[in-house]
């Protein structure tokens, strides 16, 4: 069973939502956040290093306390307001004619600690701590997780009932074409009940923001034992989340290229796939991947299917039905070397989002050798996994549409 609670949101007035909401700290690099970030975008508060001239290392100690000051900064102009009582916010999203609903919550730092929170990914502890700082020093989490929840009908009841009922406090649509609406509920007989009805749902699974929880989870843990008076109530135990139901959600691919060939030659290389697959050149049109076990190739300018053979994946096991696993293990591995996806200096990841053009052009331009393009996994297969308490694949998941930051903060500040 899962705690969450409502909240008195930290977030900009309707006129400034869509110039403060920003896209995620991690989807951009410094270079191209300096470029996009205008005068109220919250990616001065993320992404604070862009304040700099030259950007300055986004790890040093001016940059951990230019974030705090934008944040004060941003509150004192009136760009970020608290609302004064505790609230649910319904935070929708609409990408390709598909609109999802999620719940902004808080959520307890416990349940990620026993696992009522659930995570198919892990964590690099590098990454967890510069999360970590950012949420102690700014005593507020300024970036939501993205959860998925089991579906429960009387949750969608009360979503779609309060959205046909009430206009969004935001509503605009971002410079990506992707659509984002808020409303605010304040009717406390309908927070309780949210509240209520979580507590009878068995687990929240993570999509999007390990590191992120994982750091809110530490520093409800440091919180807690830094105080002698400790009841679970606090306000620090808690931290931000946007929670959707599993079946509104879409996982999109997310593809691999390589720098180099393993010193094989590409006729090599084909011939070798055809141990464990069947190959099938498709000429010099985009080839995208129909079903599970599918694979698409690029290599000197052409597309290839690829067909894993019977008896060469495990559909009973939650890991080895995995497309990414197949390939690793048959592929990355077997034919080109490489043993650690963390680690390898000769693999990137490609969010599909890019779309395949962007694997013809990294290959096209010489930089990459050879790409190679997954069918996305599904939500059921990121349940059984997180289920099952076992771990994907690096760079398995990305979900697509991204959830703005900025949209609702959550503060613990004493």
């Amino acid at each position: 069973m899962v705690r969450i609670k409502p909240f008195c949101g930290i977030r900009p007035p309707k006129e400034y939502a869509a110039e403060v909401a920003s896209r995620p700290y991690d989807v951009l690099n410094s270079e191209e956040a300096k470029k996009e970030a205008t005068e109220r975008s919250l990616l001065h508060i993320i992404k604070p290093e862009i304040d700099f001239t030259p950007i300055a290392d986004e790890h040093s100690p001016e940059v951990y306390e230019k974030a705090v000051e934008n944040f004060k900064r941003w509150r004192k102009e009136g760009w970020l307001q608290q609302d004064d009582q505790e609230c649910y916010y319904i935070y929708a999203q609409t990408m390709d004619g598909r609109t999802q609903y999620g719940l902004t919550m808080c959520c307890h730092f416990e349940d990620y600690l026993s696992g009522a929170i659930k995570k198919h990914e892990l964590t690099r502890v590098e990454k967890e701590n510069d999360r970590m700082k950012h949420v102690r020093n700014q005593q507020a989490n300024i970036e939501p997780v993205f959860f998925a929840y089991p579906d429960n009908d009387e949750i969608n009841a009360i979503v779609a009932k309060f959205v046909k009922e009430h206009k969004p406090e935001y509503d605009f649509t971002a410079e990506d074409g992707f659509g984002h609406q808020l409303w605010v509920i304040k009717d406390k007989a309908i927070n309780d009940r949210i509240t209520e009805i979580f507590a009878g749902i068995p687990a929240l699974y993570v999509a999007d923001g390990h590191h992120r929880t994982a750091a809110a989870a530490r520093v409800g843990a440091e919180c807690k034992a830094n105080n002698p008076h400790h009841t679970g109530n606090e306000e620090y135990c808690y931290f931000l989340a946007v929670t959707f139901p599993a079946s509104q959600l879409r996982i999109i691919d997310y593809n691999r290229v390589l720098r180099d060939l393993n010193d094989l030659t590409p006729a090599q290389v084909v011939e070798k796939l055809k141990e464990h697959f069947d190959v099938e050149d498709k000429g010099t049109e985009e080839y995208r991947p129909n079903k599970l076990h599918n694979f698409s190739m690029y290599l000197e300018g052409h597309w290839w299917s690829l067909t894993a053979k019977a008896g060469t994946y495990n559909d009973q096991d939650p890991i080895g039905v995995l497309d990414v696993t197949v390939l690793s293990n048959l592929v990355l591995d077997q034919i080109f070397d490489i043993k650690d996806l963390r680690t390898s200096n000769r693999i990137d990841f490609v969010g599909g989002i890019r779309g395949l053009g962007e694997l013809k052009r990294r290959v096209d331009s010489g930089e990459m050798k050879v790409a190679f393009a997954l069918y996305p996994v599904s939500m059921q297969q990121l349940i059984n996994i997180a289920d099952s308490g076992c771990i994907m694949p690096p760079k398995t998941t990305w979900f697509e549409p991204k959830l703005r930051s900025g949209v609702v903060i959550h503060s613990f500040e004493k």
